[in-house]
């Protein structure tokens, strides 16, 4: 990958036609858009959590194929309203913990980037993390319990089924105290709170709601301290597929950041100095996604560390920079893998939860870098804000279409982009044009379809392409086919940065 340490050089000797042309000699199997519309990709990109809605839609929906599902959710078993919030993917399923992480990552977007958004998009984007605090309420509504998931995943995806048809068991997963539920309630506490700021200037009283609560569900997953995914009741509902992996301790250290970012209170300033090492704060450093939040805490608490000047808080800082460093290929302690056509690689499926999210905090901490006048110090070489803002850009025009396939990844934008994405609502015919019921088994006929999906889910962006840079329009295959929620909510924050700074 010597592409990289060939732009930072000319970068820092501002070189920028040589750059360019640099690119395309060695890319030259690259198809390149040259510039995009990034202001489009970011409204498309909030447009698509309208398709991901559960319960009743409101009047201005603009998702139009998609109607009222999972109305009776929570009745049954717990004579709860527990409508609202968001299936995850593809499936029909309300999953809490990556809802919670979707709805952070939503209001981070806009606290570091929501002034470059244009009016419209920003009510947008609060209107998409409103329709997540607003479950995540539902979820800590009653006193010591926390409903942590609502819909069995082993009959759902046993289906191929309409939101709308939906008759499969919405069993409803919940954990009472003393039963541990940290993970999930410390990352819907890091949702609350991070809300509370996006929403302080435009609706206070809200503000105060999401902060309020966020303090009282942060003490449960301190309290009781332990993965939800142990309790018996509820293993079976989370697991494999949000399955806690990563330990909880990550979430207890982003909930209290959070709370210490919204609220300003001492007390939580002092439970990340003091926990930091108890909790594993330098462990696993290198990793930001649903599961595993370190290099996001590292991010976010880094900004106190920089602009307080705050000595107590360096180890979050030094841990931040070195993961910075190991994104940038020719520094010393770079190890994260690159495809042949240059987008971040890992392992494992859905590869562009880590593109997005990655991308996302290279911007918040070059921001976090300029306006404190700091560089990143990798050893042989000094990784500047510019540096790494174009680390960013590289991912994020790789998703937008400049990669070997000439594929945008996020669907409705460009001129090709998946037809075939993994995701019932899209693929099957939608209530308007097809108002008969659906059966389970019956909806199989359209997964097996090679017909392009008949509704347009615009703005997914799909898990992505092998490390091959390659990418097959193949509804069956999940792992590079099916959006997800947290694919897409750090990425509004990336597009809305490139918006306001196309250059």
């Amino acid at each position: 990958m010597k592409f990289h340490y060939v732009l930072l050089f000319l970068l820092h000797h501002h070189h920028r036609q040589q750059f360019f042309l640099f690119v395309s000699l060695v890319f030259s199997p690259l198809v390149r858009c040259g510039h995009h519309d990034y202001s489009d990709a970011l409204s498309k990109s909030i447009l698509f959590f309208e398709g991901q809605r559960s319960g009743v839609l409101p009047r201005d929906q603009r998702m139009k194929w998609r109607e009222d599902s999972g109305l009776s959710d929570g009745r049954s078993m717990y004579s709860m309203d527990l409508t609202g919030g968001y299936f995850d993917a593809g499936d029909n399923v309300k999953f809490g913990f990556p809802m919670a992480f979707t709805t952070t990552m939503l209001a981070w977007s806009v606290i570091e980037f929501g002034e470059l958004m244009p009016p419209s998009e920003l009510r947008n984007a609060l209107v998409a993390i409103r329709w997540g605090t607003d479950y995540l309420l539902k979820t800590v509504s009653q006193p010591n319990r926390i409903f942590v998931q609502v819909g069995d995943p082993y009959k759902d995806h046993n289906c191929w089924e309409r939101p709308e048809d939906m008759d499969t068991a919405r069993t409803v997963y919940a954990v009472d105290a003393p039963n541990p539920a940290s993970e999930v309630a410390a990352e819907t506490a890091a949702a609350l709170a991070a809300s509370s700021m996006a929403f302080r200037s435009v609706d206070p009283g809200y503000a105060q709601t999401l902060l309020r609560n966020s303090v009282r569900v942060f003490q449960y997953a301190d309290n009781f301290r332990g993965a939800y995914s142990d309790n018996s009741n509820v293993r079976d509902g989370a697991c494999p597929f949000y399955c806690d992996f990563s330990g909880y301790q990550d979430e207890l250290l982003l909930g209290a950041a959070w709370l210490r970012r919204a609220s300003q209170d001492n007390s939580y300033l002092n439970y990340i100095e003091i926990n930091g090492k108890t909790l594993g704060a330098d462990d696993n450093i290198n990793e930001f996604g649903w599961d595993n939040k370190h290099a996001g805490l590292n991010v976010l608490v880094s900004k106190e560390a920089l602009e307080g000047n705050m000595y107590s808080l360096q180890s979050y800082k030094v841990s931040a920079d070195s993961f910075m460093c190991t994104l940038i290929p020719d520094s010393s302690s770079s190890h994260i893998d690159y495809t042949p056509g240059g987008l971040i690689y890992k392992p494992g499926g859905s590869n562009l939860q880590h593109a997005t999210t990655i991308s996302f905090l290279l911007l918040v901490y070059a921001n976090y870098l300029d306006r404190t006048s700091k560089t990143v110090n990798c050893g042989n070489l000094i990784a500047s804000p510019l540096s790494l803002r174009t680390i960013a850009k590289n991912q994020a025009d790789y998703i937008l279409g400049d990669n070997p396939m000439g594929l945008s990844y996020m669907v409705g934008y460009g001129n090709r982009f998946p037809q075939r994405i993994h995701h019932r609502g899209s693929s099957l015919p939608s209530v308007k044009d097809h108002p008969q019921f659906i059966a389970c088994k019956e909806g199989s006929t359209y997964f097996n379809s090679t017909n392009p999906n008949p509704n347009v889910l615009v703005g997914a962006i799909v898990g992505g392409p092998g490390e091959d840079d390659v990418y097959d329009d193949d509804r069956a295959d999940f792992r590079k086919s099916e959006p997800t929620t947290y694919i897409n909510a750090p990425f509004v924050g990336v597009l809305a940065y490139f918006a306001g700074n196309p250059n």
